[in-house]
């Protein structure tokens, strides 16, 4: 009896649980730019605040230290306190450096 009730309050919780947002859409979209084996940029932004931008580019081309930069940033906003948070980042031969002001240093 015990393990029906259990799973019947779990059932209703997981039922009032909030269901998100189902309306979202593009609001402005870069298309991607594929500039050959030189490298790409895109972007886009949607209508619940997230949005992303990224670009690469091919350094040291055709050297031993050849190497792909990825640089971009991405952000949402918070459902509960409606805060912004935003990543800016690098991506290249020393790894993924990301920056934010929430980000621990």
């Amino acid at each position: 009896m015990k393990t029906i009730i259990a799973f019947v309050a779990l059932v209703v919780v997981a039922f009032a649980a909030p269901q998100g947002q189902s309306d979202v859409v593009v609001v402005n979209e870069d298309p991607l730019d594929n500039i050959g084996i030189d490298g790409y940029k895109y972007g886009y932004e949607l209508s619940n605040g997230e949005s992303k931008q990224e670009s690469a580019q091919v350094k040291n081309v055709g050297t031993e230290n050849e190497a792909i930069q990825v640089t971009g940033s991405f952000s949402w906003i918070d459902p509960v306190t409606g805060q912004k948070f935003q990543v800016d980042y690098v991506a290249d031969e020393n790894g993924f450096q990301p920056q934010g002001a929430h980000i621990p240093v």
